[in-house]
């Protein structure tokens, strides 16, 4: 890992440090045509925003710039918090470029590491300013090093939450289909019964601040989804990251994994294309939320030749009616898209599909910012725009509570403060 960041920092060096110069906090006073602040289901006209330093000092319509201020000009915009992609693969890249069991078995750790810098700096200028990455698939804990090299502003990038190594019950994982007993690259960790438990400590020492598990997964080639681990267990590993201050999102295709893990306690199911009514009500009931992940299916099924017309493909069918039933019970949904599957900065077509699924174009921004901010526990710092909260902002062309085609028109990015994108002259 050492000489992976020692390569990128000479690499980038010179290309960061004239970012670092041309971008350097300060104090701004934004001026957009209007603002959303993440949380209430309207654009305010006439609003600015005041950053110094890396968070808002104000925020509303009698806000005037300081002395000290660069005023910057946003007309045409809504001025709102930096999206929050919920489900993401920074360490992928798309499977019709390469194909899952490939990148995992011959892609290098380095050729790896370099190539999450650039999706890294792609999701940032999408106006996704924190990222929830859901597992390195055979990169190991390189994921801790890129949000260090991004917190130290070695490479841009957008806020990690990272679950490093995901965890699997053993055999239930790939790749597959070599002799039995050669032991090969997996693209998660192994672990069950008390070792579990271990696995998850194990994590969490190397930085993970969420851990994934998988609730179920194919036994066979060419077999359905079924559960992989017992209850007990997932209540075990659920109790030993809740302990330790950490979130927990379940892999879960199948009904019952999704009971299982629901059960267990965890935070949220991401997929969950097997939900019925009970399942969701269930969910519902114990405050889990729901990553549908409609971009995965559509992806794929794009790949295998499916032209996007009716009558969708059945995976495609089977996460669109999950996703509407969910939405029917309450439950609680967060919008990440298994970013990875398909390029990195298209992380908008998440949101896309979910309108074009039945959710508002308002309640999918407010689920891209506030909503996914309070489901992974982070609503005090991000997803608003309020005095004392992190200085995370994008301006989009348009109005993105009326359509969540303005979420692709990114005209403005900053984080931590720091502009990105629609630096003033």
């Amino acid at each position: 890992m050492r000489l992976i960041v020692a390569i990128l920092i000479f690499i980038l060096a010179p290309i960061c440090a004239a970012t670092a110069q041309d971008t350097a906090r300060g104090v701004y006073l934004l001026k957009p045509e209007a603002v959303f602040d993440g949380v209430t289901a309207e654009v305010h006209r006439g609003w600015q925003v005041l950053v110094r330093g890396n968070r808002i000092e104000a925020i509303g319509s009698t806000v005037s710039a300081p002395a000290d201020a660069t005023v910057v000009d946003l007309p045409g915009t809504t001025l709102m918090p930096g999206m929050i992609e919920g489900h993401s693969h920074l360490f992928l890249h798309p499977y019709n470029e390469t194909p899952w069991d490939q990148q995992v078995l011959h892609e290098s750790l380095a050729l790896r590491t370099v190539r999450a810098t650039v999706a890294a700096r792609r999701t940032l200028m999408a106006g996704f300013t924190t990222v929830r990455d859901l597992g390195t698939e055979g990169a190991g804990y390189a994921d801790a090093g890129l949000k260090q090299a991004i917190e130290q502003n070695i490479v841009p990038g957008p806020r990690m939450l990272i679950a490093s190594r995901a965890l699997v019950a053993p055999g239930a994982y790939g790749p597959r289909g070599f002799e039995p007993g050669i032991v090969t690259p997996l693209g998660a960790e192994e672990a069950d019964g008390p070792n579990l438990v271990t696995a998850v400590r194990r994590q969490i020492a190397a930085g993970a601040d969420v851990v994934k598990l998988y609730a179920d997964y194919r036994w066979g080639t060419g077999e359905p989804s079924r559960p992989t681990y017992l209850q007990s267990e997932m209540v075990a590993a659920v109790e030993a990251a809740h302990g330790a201050g950490r979130k927990v999102a379940a892999h879960a295709h199948t009904t019952e994994g999704m009971r299982r893990a629901i059960l267990a306690g965890v935070d949220t199911i991401e997929h969950g294309g097997g939900g019925t009514a009970a399942i969701f009500a269930l969910m519902k009931a114990r405050g889990v939320a729901l990553c549908p992940t409609l971009a995965a299916s559509d992806a794929i099924a794009r790949y295998q030749g499916w032209n996007g017309s009716d009558p969708a493909p059945p995976s495609v069918a089977e996460a669109r009616r999950a996703f509407a039933a969910a939405m029917k019970a309450g439950v609680a949904i967060c919008i990440g898209g298994d970013v990875g599957v398909f390029p990195h900065g298209d992380n908008a077509r998440e949101a896309e599909l979910m309108a074009a699924a039945g959710m508002a174009p308002a309640q999918v921004a407010i689920a891209a910012t506030s909503g996914n901010a309070a489901i992974f526990g982070v609503a005090d710092r991000i997803g608003a725009l309020k005095p004392g909260m992190m200085a995370d902002l994008i301006a989009v062309e348009g109005n993105p509570l009326a359509s969540v085609g303005a979420l692709r028109k990114i005209r403005f990015v900053m984080k931590d403060g720091t502009v990105y994108a629609g630096t003033p002259d």
